[in-house]
């Protein structure tokens, strides 16, 4: 069985980071783009960052570009996600996702599932 299962997140002070880690069980996803995503209470889950298969693109929402940063770690097929300069409205749950289709760039998310049971992060002000 496929799982994706995230961790690092917590309650920071506005300016603080985190890092955000995202382990795969059960197959590999080293052909596959990875994404994290957002839900905010009372809204749509959103698009945070991606990153290609190859971990050579990357891509992120305007809202957190500059201040976040994803990564990938084939070997252990983790997916990580560095936010910096961390805001109250960065804060919800975040999930961590994979392209269902092989060799992408991760620009296009409409085919992100295999979605984990996501991490909660609040920043106070």
């Amino acid at each position: 069985q496929v799982q994706l299962v995230e961790s690092g997140g917590g309650l920071v002070q506005a300016g603080g980071s985190l890092r955000l880690s995202c382990v795969a069980f059960g197959r590999s996803f080293s052909r596959n783009a990875m994404g994290w995503f957002r839900q905010a209470p009372g809204k749509e889950r959103e698009f945070v960052s991606t990153i290609s298969w190859t971990g050579d693109s990357t891509y992120y929402a305007d809202s957190v570009k500059g201040r976040f940063t994803i990564s990938r770690d084939k070997a252990k097929n983790t997916v990580y996600l560095q936010m910096n300069s961390l805001k109250p409205e960065d804060t919800a749950v975040y999930y961590c996702a994979a392209d269902s289709n092989s060799y992408t760039s991760g620009n296009r998310h409409d085919n992100f599932g295999s979605w984990g049971q996501g991490t909660q992060v609040t920043v106070s002000s």
